[in-house]
């Protein structure tokens, strides 16, 4: 995605996005209007992140470990959060709600490993090493798809969306979310009146999904059995070893769209 930028602030991190917004094949949204871009990583430790947040570090960097493909360690430093030595902590919860965005991140995964990027906390685009899976083979449970909603007891999911190709580079390499979400609608009465929706994801430069519809939050999500106009971002933790750079929030409204 390439944006219009007419003015940058450096103060405490936070960039001012004009409210225009051209596409990656420069086709024009009207109804795309951005607001104040967020850094969710800033500082030293866990700033912008909710409550208890586990064994998550604030490192200087992530890569595989020595002798261990399947585990990551983090160098000292900051500007890279990496969910402990074994991988296996709490989901992240950013203080931050938002409703329309559009998001981007760096994630890495070691070799096998799984986490999750949830919008709004409830519906996840799937992070997973998914290195070398056929297009033909791959599912809603590979990475960059649209995770499966669930009913729990009955091991029974629906309505997941497997990405169009499989975007996904080797274990302990940096790739690139860049996800555009629309929140779902409510009238006056507080009734749902659209779905959310993935407007577009895009991983390491292709496209994997466009204007596909949410009817409600998938498996693991942090609020299950609830939707509202805003929510916090999610990181999945206690799935597997995993490292995030660059997150950020752009506010957007998707009007439109």
């Amino acid at each position: 995605m390439k944006l219009l930028i007419k003015k940058i602030s450096l103060v405490l991190g936070i960039t001012v996005i004009s409210t225009g917004c051209v596409t990656n094949s420069v086709d024009s949204y009207p109804g795309c209007h951005l607001s104040t871009t967020t850094n969710l990583i800033q500082g030293s430790d866990m700033t912008n992140w909710a409550g208890d947040t586990g064994t998550w570090v604030n490192a200087g960097d992530a890569a595989l470990r020595s002798g261990d493909n399947t585990k990551l360690d983090a160098a000292k430093g900051s500007g890279v959060i990496v969910n402990g030595l074994d991988g296996r902590t709490k989901n992240l919860i950013s203080s931050e709600k938002h409703g329309d965005c559009i998001l981007e991140l760096d994630f890495m995964v070691p070799k096998g490993s799984n986490s999750g990027v949830y919008l709004q906390a409830r519906y996840e685009i799937q992070v997973l090493d998914s290195f070398g899976v056929p297009n033909d083979k791959i599912e809603s449970s590979d990475c960059g798809g649209i995770y499966k909603r669930y009913i729990e007891g009955q091991g029974y999911g629906y309505q997941g969306v497997a990405p169009r190709v499989n975007a996904s580079k080797a274990p302990g390499e940096w790739q690139h979310y860049e996800i555009w979400f629309k929140a779902p609608r409510f009238d006056e009465n507080s009734r749902k009146t659209s779905p959310a929706k993935f407007i577009k994801v895009i991983h390491n430069d292709q496209i994997l999904h466009e204007n596909e519809e949410v009817s409600g939050p998938t498996r693991a999500a942090t609020f299950r059995y609830s939707e509202e106009p805003t929510g916090p971002l999610m990181l999945q933790g206690d799935h597997g070893p995993v490292a995030y750079k660059n997150i950020k929030i752009t506010p957007a409204n998707f009007c439109g769209m």
